[in-house]
């Protein structure tokens, strides 16, 4: 079992910063426009701060990740984004839930820090075959709903299942799933921001989230390379 500390202790410099400028940029954002949105503020702070820990491979990451999926689906919900709705709902939520199960369970040594896991080719190929079934599912489900832009919102139900199930896995390219996630969600949100400023902290939330999640992938490489190295 991991052991409970204090998480911000074991931040280095360049994490604090990253997170501190995530967090101002998002909070200048929400300051823009004259109309506030203020669940998209709360998720987008939240959301940052869970980026930090994850890209730690810390427990509070993944739980944290938990509360920015129900408050992104709320919020993507009244946006009429059901895909982001239904995703961040019935599977970031509970895959981030499963994951914290997976971390606690899978610590590296007796540290805060999660042991990182190699997938086998066989896994990789279960995945993507997952994902595809899950997209194709997912286009009809959203499709019947009336999805806003629902090629974009299909295309971010297959990034992010698979960066759901790397997460779960443990595996260092859960962060490139995100990354493109990332990529999908920002021109999403673009849509909105462009008939409505309120919701541009999401998509600079999302900008934040991309190199969040590109700092994830360099990180979880190293811890790779260090567990390995000390094994």
């Amino acid at each position: 079992m991991q052991k409970i500390r204090n998480p911000f202790k074991q931040l280095n410099r360049f994490e604090w910063t990253l997170w501190a400028v995530s967090a101002i940029i998002v909070i200048a954002a929400f300051l823009i426009p004259e109309k506030k949105d203020i669940p998209s503020l709360v998720a987008s702070l939240i959301g940052v701060t869970a980026l930090i820990f994850v890209a730690k491979g810390m427990v509070l990451g993944q739980a944290l990740t938990v509360v920015f999926a129900v408050g992104y689906g709320i919020v993507s919900w009244s946006q009429k984004y059901y895909g982001e709705m239904i995703t961040y709902l019935c599977m970031s939520a509970p895959m981030a839930i499963s994951a914290i199960v997976s971390w606690v369970k899978h610590p590296y040594k007796d540290s805060a820090e999660v042991q990182v896991s190699k997938l086998s080719k066989k896994a990789w190929l279960f995945l993507s075959l997952a994902a595809l079934l899950v997209t194709v599912a997912f286009y009809f489900i959203l499709q019947a709903l009336g999805t806003a832009n629902l090629p974009v919102s299909t295309l971010s139900v297959t990034t992010s299942f698979f960066a759901a199930s790397l997460t779960f896995l443990r595996s260092p390219y859960y962060a490139l799933g995100y990354t493109a996630n990332d990529v999908v969600l920002i021109v999403l949100w673009v849509f909105s921001a462009v008939a409505d400023l309120s919701y541009l902290p999401m998509v600079l939330c999302f900008v934040m989230f991309l190199l969040n999640d590109l700092y994830g992938f360099f990180n979880w490489k190293r811890m790779e390379k260090r567990q390995a190295k000390d094994e």
